[in-house]
């Protein structure tokens, strides 16, 4: 029996991407609950779906009796004669085919709306798996709708949720673009699908154009130990080499700083500041200051702080614009950083003022030529 249910309802999975055999489990159980509930839930049916055809047949079996007890599994002979023109004896099996306009309009109505309800479910769920896959993957979206805080994407025909929170300042976005972003989390909610909730702020982003964009850290012989993000203004990156012929600043940046350069486009135009990681506390936090040139440092490793000496000339450097190098090199570091001015009234006094650990003279000598 040809159905339009059937057909509407393929046509509607092949453009939400809902798998055929589930869609055939749903209009199965649909359809039995329809049985059960006309015939009695002893009826023993057979609901065989053709995804392909677009058909739907539905048997009803019976044992002929002579006299009927169970109306839903039993029929006497004169009835099964009558609906099919056929004899039977005490004992055989009669199937019916039932169509379904025996159900009646308003249940197959009451059916369509429980079919659209179960597919919106399937549809909520599918998406929400789709994205939990993609957490912390960048793809394309293209901007549809631009609100005063926030701004959303179409992917696959569903909507990410862009907040201006999670975008970069001075870029500006219009209707049609499409622009790179990172899914960053997934807000499930009672109804409706999932909120994908995408950014290009993230320091997660910057870490996955570093992979998109440097094959060696793809592969592994690269590895990014910290990044911290100004975003669109300013950020710091360390990296550091598994494979000891590979410069892993060097690589990073490219040749003429080709490699480089095409990460800081996409981001319109971000400082990026490569430097080596390494486990030595004061050598990683001056190279995180550079290019501020360091007169000592002193680290106190259980309070995770570090006090800078510096010459007044390079103070404004190691502080920079608006705070933004001292404040990405403590966040990049994970040190609370203080700046001493040799040249100020604040001077170096005596040693129980000092932090345990010393910068030595090489590690001074280090710094400068980072």
């Amino acid at each position: 029996m040809k159905s339009e249910i059937v057909e509407a309802f393929v046509q509607m999975a092949k453009m939400k991407s809902i798998d055929r055999d589930i869609l055939e489990s749903v209009i199965k159980d649909s359809f039995r609950k329809m049985m059960e509930k006309k015939h009695g839930p002893t009826a023993n049916f057979d609901v065989i779906v053709n995804m392909e055809k677009g058909n739907i047949e539905i048997f009803l079996y019976k044992t002929v009796v002579e006299e009927v007890n169970d109306p839903a599994t039993e029929i006497d002979v004169e009835s099964a004669k009558d609906k099919s023109g056929e004899d039977f004896e005490i004992g055989d099996d009669f199937v019916e085919e039932i169509p379904i306009d025996e159900f009646g309009r308003r249940s197959v109505l009451n059916l369509k709306q429980n079919l659209n309800q179960k597919l919106r479910e399937i549809d909520k769920e599918v998406t929400f798996n789709f994205y939990k896959e993609q957490v912390g993957e960048i793809l394309v979206g293209e901007v549809y709708q631009i609100k005063p805080n926030s701004i959303l994407l179409i992917h696959n025909s569903n909507e990410l949720f862009f907040p201006k929170e999670e975008q970069i300042a001075k870029e500006r976005y219009k209707k049609g673009d499409n622009i790179r972003v990172i899914i960053k989390r997934l807000d499930k909610k009672s109804s409706g699908p999932p909120l994908v909730v995408v950014s290009r702020a993230d320091e997660r982003f910057l870490y996955k154009l570093f992979e998109l964009e440097i094959p060696e850290i793809y592969d592994g012989i690269l590895e990014i130990k910290a990044i911290a993000r100004d975003p669109g203004e300013r950020a710091k990156i360390a990296v550091i080499s598994n494979d000891d012929k590979i410069d892993a600043v060097g690589a990073c940046v490219g040749m003429k700083g080709m490699r480089i350069h095409s990460i800081v486009r996409e981001l319109s135009n971000e400082n990026i500041d490569v430097i080596n990681y390494t486990e030595d506390s004061a050598l990683y936090i001056a190279r995180a200051l550079s290019p501020a040139k360091l007169q000592d440092i002193y680290i106190d490793n259980e309070n995770k702080i570090a006090k800078i000496y510096a010459d007044e000339d390079q103070v404004s450097l190691i502080i920079g614009k608006n705070g933004q190098n001292i404040k990405l090199a403590s966040k990049h570091t994970g040190y609370q950083i203080d700046v001493i001015r040799e040249n100020a009234d604040e001077t170096k006094t005596d040693e129980e003022e000092k932090p345990e650990e010393k910068v030595t003279e090489n590690t001074k000598e280090e710094n400068s030529n980072n």
